[in-house]
């Protein structure tokens, strides 16, 4: 736990976890919920991210308009999320807001009401062609897919059109009160606050605890995947991945440090053998995503069809190269002050102190303080981030996916990262 951090949990089982920041004048106050789309059946494909609309259609209190003007008269921030394990709803607001902005945001999300449904089921969907249109978001569901195959894991947060045309009322209202449960939230904030009276808001909102689904553990395909999603496109859209760490996993620090010298930055190969050196993409990237149980890593790259065989040669090199030679002391020096850098110029912003005291909690990753964290980078050792990087990136574990015009372009290319992925196709 932090110095300035503390964790009550109530009678009901709803933990609350404050950070104080005397310095400002906001605070950032967040719901967070241990549901997601890894929870759904495929019949139930998006009802956690459509329930998190709906919770900004009123409640027997406060009508969908009154919510929003509410929060503009504080002159707050006020947004929801839902990935594949959390659903967060959240706002920043004036600290003299407090009581009000407490009372709007647990009616929302404890006591919603399910009006205008209808309205938002629109909404939905057309967020859902929105998202089919950008091949370059589309692409990271098709690889998860390829890494996760049916499990629910693999299969997009979004949700299919289908469903939410369909789902009643009476389901989601069902979904809703199986998982908005106290022992299944915990409510964060920081800013400038007093833990004592946030507790006192969350012990009055709560009722009794009841007890919560627990998601199916993953599992990846035995042996790597290929997966085209054909459509006409500028670009063609390609990543590559596989199995990476769970969100506990004490080698999270090392792999944040290796995804900062392979793509996560400016400086890092891939970033520089791609587009700096040879102009064959205007975006590059590797990125990693940690649940539970298990975690992924990838690749992105967009790029002209022209340039298909090139970018993947190169990716494929960079790849193997990681595999042979492991990485410089330079570069993980480079990669670790960057780290550090950004872990410590992120805590400055009440916003991304909740969201990790949030996230942190609800999933049981320890609390740890800014001198801890930059301990544990600092302790990582060139050992550790080679040895990681050979059990991750290893070309022949690798699954593939890609959105654009031609499947065939896309296949051909798969030979200049692993004859296994050639294979496969």
């Amino acid at each position: 736990m932090t110095e300035s951090a503390r964790l009550t949990t109530l009678d009901s089982g709803v933990r609350v976890v404050t950070e104080a920041m005397p310095s400002v004048r906001s605070i950032a106050l967040g719901f967070w919920i241990r549901a997601g789309s890894r929870d759904e059946g495929g019949e139930q494909a998006g009802i956690s991210h459509f329930l998190e609309h709906l919770l900004f259609k009123g409640t027997e209190r406060f009508s969908s308009f009154e919510i929003d003007e509410l929060f503009d008269a504080m002159g707050a921030e006020v947004n929801a999320g839902t990935g594949k394990e959390t659903t967060s709803v959240y706002s920043r607001f004036l600290d003299m807001h407090l009581e009000r902005a407490f009372d709007v945001l647990q009616d929302m999300v404890l006591r919603p009401a399910y009006p205008d449904i209808d309205s938002e089921r629109q909404v939905v969907i057309e967020e859902i062609a929105m998202y089919e249109d950008e091949p370059s978001d589309k692409v990271h569901d098709v690889l998860a897919g390829a890494i996760f195959g049916d499990h629910p894991l693999g299969r997009p947060v979004i949700g299919r059109a289908e469903v939410i045309s369909s789902v009643p009322v009476p389901q989601i209202a069902k979904w809703h009160d199986g998982r908005y449960v106290p022992n299944n939230m915990v409510v964060a904030a920081a800013g400038n606050l007093d833990h004592d009276r946030i507790v006192a808001l969350v012990d009055a909102a709560f009722g009794d605890a009841a007890p919560a689904p627990v998601a199916d553990p993953a599992e990846a395909h035995a042996s790597p995947a290929v997966r085209f999603h054909a459509k006409e496109t500028e670009q063609y859209h390609l990543a590559l991945g596989g199995l990476g760490i769970a969100r506990g996993d004490e080698q999270r620090f090392a792999m944040r440090i290796l995804d900062t010298i392979l793509g996560g930055s400016t400086s890092s190969r891939l970033f520089q053998e791609v587009r700096e050196k040879r102009g064959l993409a205007y975006s590059v990237y590797s990125y990693t995503s940690q649940y539970a149980d298990t975690g992924q890593v990838a690749v992105y790259v967009g790029t002209r069809p022209d340039n298909v065989q090139e970018a993947m040669t190169v990716i494929g090199t960079e790849l193997d190269r990681l595999q042979s030679d492991g990485v410089t002391a330079a570069e993980l020096d480079r990669a670790r002050d960057n780290v550090k850098g950004r872990t410590v110029l992120s805590m400055e912003s009440s916003a991304a102190r909740m969201n990790r005291l949030g996230s942190s909690v609800l999933m049981g990753v320890p609390l740890l303080t800014v001198d801890e964290l930059l301990a544990r980078l600092d302790a990582v050792t060139l050992e550790d981030v080679t040895q990681l990087a050979r059990d991750v990136w290893l070309p022949e574990r690798m699954s593939a996916a890609g959105v654009g015009g031609d499947e065939a372009t896309f296949r051909s290319a798969l030979e200049a990262v692993s004859p296994v992925l050639a294979e496969a196709a």
